[in-house]
C-alpha cells in the first residue's frame, strides 16, 4: 500500500459512494446538553455575566467565535435547527489524543446504522478511561441524536483487504486514520463509512465537515451502568431530553 495520504484516497476512490442515509445515531453525555451548573443559582439580571462566563469556557462558542486550531469558524454551520450540536461535534477534541478519524484541533461528528453499534463504540472508549483508574464503577446517561446523510462518501464497508486504519487496536490504526481522513476531507468527500470495529457487523459513519450533517433531531436518553467489571447494563430512560 502507498503511505501517502493523497494517494490512499486515490487507492480507494473505488469506494467513493453518493451515500443517502436517514436516520442515524449518535450518542452523546447529556451532561453537554443541560443548561449551565450555575444557571438556578443566578437572577435573570445576571444571566449576560453567566453568558460571558460560559463563552470564556465553551470550546463550541469559541470556535463558533475564532475557530480552532485546526477548524475555520466558516466551516461551522448557524441558523438551523440543532446548529450547536453539529458544531459542539467538531468543536470538541482532546487536546492530546487521537481517535479514528480526527486529532487534536479539530472534532468530528461520528455515528453509527444502529443503537447497539452506537453502545459498543461508546462503551469502548468510557472503558479505556474505567481501566485507566482502575474502576469499573460508573453510571452515564447519554442521548441519542438522529442525523441524515446525502453526498459523497468514502464506503469502506466492502474494502478488501481491510484498511490497517480500521484495525481494532488504537495504537495501530488511529494515527494512520487521522491521515487518511485528512486526505478525504481535502479531496472534497464529506467523510467515511466503515465497519465497526466493536460491534460485529455494525456500520459506522464519520462526518468530516459540519454541513454534511442533516436534520438533526432528539432522540431518547439511554443509560450505562457498570457495577465493577466492563459490559455495561443499558436502559431507555425515556423519549426526549432537556437542550
Amino acid at each position: 500500500m502507498r503511505c501517502a495520504a493523497g494517494s490512499r484516497v486515490l487507492e480507494y476512490s473505488a469506494y467513493v459512494r453518493r451515500i443517502t442515509q436517514d436516520r442515524t445515531i449518535r450518542l452523546v453525555a447529556t451532561a453537554r446538553l443541560r443548561d449551565p451548573v450555575l444557571r438556578k443559582l443566578v437572577e435573570e439580571a445576571d444571566l449576560a455575566a453567566l453568558a460571558e462566563i460560559e463563552g470564556a469556557t465553551s470550546a463550541r462558542l469559541r470556535a463558533q467565535a475564532a475557530g480552532a486550531e485546526r477548524l475555520d469558524r466558516r466551516e461551522l454551520v448557524y441558523g438551523v435547527a440543532h446548529a450547536h450540536f453539529i458544531n459542539a461535534a467538531f468543536a470538541y477534541f482532546m487536546p492530546r489524543s487521537l481517535n479514528r478519524f480526527n486529532g487534536p484541533g479539530r472534532g468530528a461528528w461520528y455515528a453509527a446504522l444502529a443503537l447497539d453499534t452506537c453502545v459498543a463504540e461508546v462503551a469502548f472508549h468510557m472503558e479505556r478511561e474505567l481501566a485507566n483508574i482502575a474502576d469499573f464503577n460508573a453510571t452515564v446517561d447519554y442521548a441519542e441524536l438522529y442525523a441524515s446523510f446525502i453526498g459523497d462518501f468514502v464506503d469502506l464497508r466492502e474494502a478488501k483487504p481491510r484498511p490497517e486504519f480500521l484495525d481494532a487496536d488504537p495504537n495501530k490504526s488511529y494515527a494512520a486514520g487521522n491521515a487518511f481522513a485528512d486526505a478525504v476531507r481535502t479531496a472534497g468527500y464529506y467523510g467515511i463509512v466503515y465497519p465497526s470495529a466493536r460491534h460485529s457487523g455494525g456500520t459506522c459513519l464519520v462526518a468530516l465537515v459540519p454541513h454534511a450533517v442533516q436534520s438533526v433531531a432528539q432522540g431518547a436518553a439511554i443509560r450505562l451502568a457498570w457495577t465493577g467489571r466492563p459490559g455495561p447494563r443499558v436502559s431507555q430512560l425515556g423519549a426526549g431530553f432537556t437542550e
